[in-house]
């Protein structure tokens, strides 16, 4: 499985990263996750992602905050942001910011 491509899942909520991990692992992903954005940055500086799943409201750090630094020279990885809250402004934002997509939960498994 070492040659799995690496995906980080970034939510504060347990329920929704497991759920994800269940859903990537299965489809045969390598998941590594973070509960908040703080984490999140020091996971992709430990296990360098393919791909970011990155939730937009997170404790200690937002998500919009953490795609700032992670395009400031981190990682090129594609970001993908999640909310339960987006808006148009939100999305538009993340996009000019460099996330590849943005996507709305709860997510289904023909979106992942």
């Amino acid at each position: 499985m070492s040659d799995a491509t690496t995906i980080l899942v970034v939510d504060d909520e347990p329920a929704i990263r497991e759920a994800l991990r269940m859903i990537l692992e299965y489809e045969g992903f390598r998941v590594v996750d973070a509960p908040d954005g703080e984490e999140a940055l020091r996971r992709v500086r430990s296990v360098p992602p393919h791909a970011i799943l990155l939730d937009v409201k997170l404790p200690k750090l937002s998500g919009m905050d953490v795609l700032k630094r992670l395009r400031d020279g981190i990682t090129d990885a594609p970001v993908l942001m999640i909310s339960g809250h987006g808006t148009i402004s939100t999305a538009v934002e993340a996009l000019a910011l460099g996330a590849q997509d943005f996507l709305e939960k709860p997510l289904e498994r023909e979106v992942v």
